[in-house]
């Protein structure tokens, strides 16, 4: 039986991801460092006896902004058709893999807008509510923020993005047997840590308001998909195991 999955890739390491700066449509690149775990990651994820199998990609989403669309272009999947963008460094020599996926910048995956709290760190924004009178136990899953977005907001962008994949991505290959033909299932995105951490809950049906204790670090990849091959039971895949065929 198929189960198709979401891999939820976050962008490498950038200056304000180290400082804790919240980084929304500051296009800033990534750092050295940034890069080169990036590249580790593709190297030791990608590949037909890996985590994520260039051939099994129905789809990639990925962020407007440089810093996602520059981790997507490290993580080297062989896309055989053109980039919607212009490349933005060097570009990563040409693997074994091969992948017909269509690349679609969406801003429904775009970092939840913060507002007046852009560029600034947590501590900083609760001291900035305290000398105007607001509580000061700010939380973004349950407060949003001010002149940006509110959870209500990133929900509704979310969920668009959700009901997509599942209609046009998931629902023609999902339980299908191993005899039957299956085009690709597996959609991969690629995009920003708090819009990823909300994309996430909302997978599973959770309101942001539930607070999600769900971390993704700056490279790290993330898995969604469902129970018992079924789409109406959808959730977050804890560990998954590298693809190793059987022996003949």
């Amino acid at each position: 039986m198929a189960t198709p999955r979401v891999f939820v890739v976050r962008h490498g390491e950038t200056e304000w991801s180290l400082s804790g700066k919240h980084t929304s449509v500051t296009d800033i690149p990534l750092t050295a460092d940034g890069e080169k775990r990036v590249k580790a990651t593709g190297q030791a994820l990608v590949g037909d006896d890996r985590l994520i199998v260039p051939k099994k990609i129905a789809h990639v989403y990925v962020s407007p902004r440089k810093r996602a669309q520059r981790t997507f272009e490290l993580l080297n999947l062989g896309i055989a058709g053109p980039l919607p963008w212009k490349v933005h460094g060097e570009k990563p020599p040409d693997g074994s893999h091969s992948c017909d996926a269509r690349v679609e910048v969406t801003e429904d995956i775009r970092e939840w807008d913060y507002g007046e709290y852009e560029g600034i760190t947590s501590p900083e924004i609760r001291k900035i509510r305290a000398k105007k009178g607001l509580p000061e136990d700010w939380d973004i899953w349950r407060d949003g923020c001010v002149g940006g977005e509110s959870p209500e907001d990133v929900t509704r962008r979310v969920d668009r993005l959700i009901k997509e994949i599942r209609e046009k991505w998931h629902a023609p290959v999902i339980g299908k047997s191993k005899s039957e033909e299956q085009p690709p299932g597996d959609v991969l995105i690629v995009a920003h840590g708090h819009i990823l951490r909300a994309f996430a809950m909302r997978w599973v049906g959770k309101s942001l308001q539930d607070g999600p204790a769900l971390l993704l670090e700056a490279g790290g990849v993330g898995i969604l998909s469902y129970e018992h091959h079924n789409i109406n039971e959808p959730a977050i895949l804890l560990g998954g195991a590298f693809v190793v065929s059987p022996e003949k």
